[in-house]
């Protein structure tokens, strides 16, 4: 495998994973259907678990802990914040090599979540 062949697979795993990484942080900062939870909201009935727990049946307890269990989980995950900039920079450098080299077009993009002032930065257009 000649240098240049080897060089031309390392900028695809580059670009490919600085893809990946955007996409995913765009479907996880994605507006969600319904009222939405806060972290305090979170925790108070994460106390209000511990209080009926302790008067419940056998099988309400599980339910409860499993209900707990699920929300100290999305407790973590919405303390977590994600720097979508600078994802979204790698994605700039990145999407327009990586989208050429895999046919990937401008609607496909779009409908994966891409803004077009993004894709426009990126240097991608709807004409192909």
């Amino acid at each position: 495998m000649s240098d240049a062949h080897k060089a031309a697979l390392a900028e695809g795993r580059v670009q490919g994973r600085a893809v990946r990484r955007y996409l995913e942080a765009l479907e996880a900062t994605r507006p969600r259907r319904g009222r939405k939870r806060t972290p305090e909201s979170i925790r108070a009935r994460l106390e209000r678990i511990d209080g009926e727990a302790a008067d419940a049946n056998p099988l309400r307890r599980l339910q409860l802990t499993q209900e707990r269990m699920d929300l100290e989980a999305e407790l973590e995950t919405t303390e977590d914040t994600v720097d979508l900039s600078e994802r979204e920079a790698a994605f700039i450098d990145a999407a327009k090599g990586y989208g050429d080299r895999k046919g990937i077009s401008y609607a496909a993009w779009r409908e994966a979540g891409v803004s077009a002032a993004t894709l426009k930065a990126a240097g991608i257009s709807r004409a192909r």
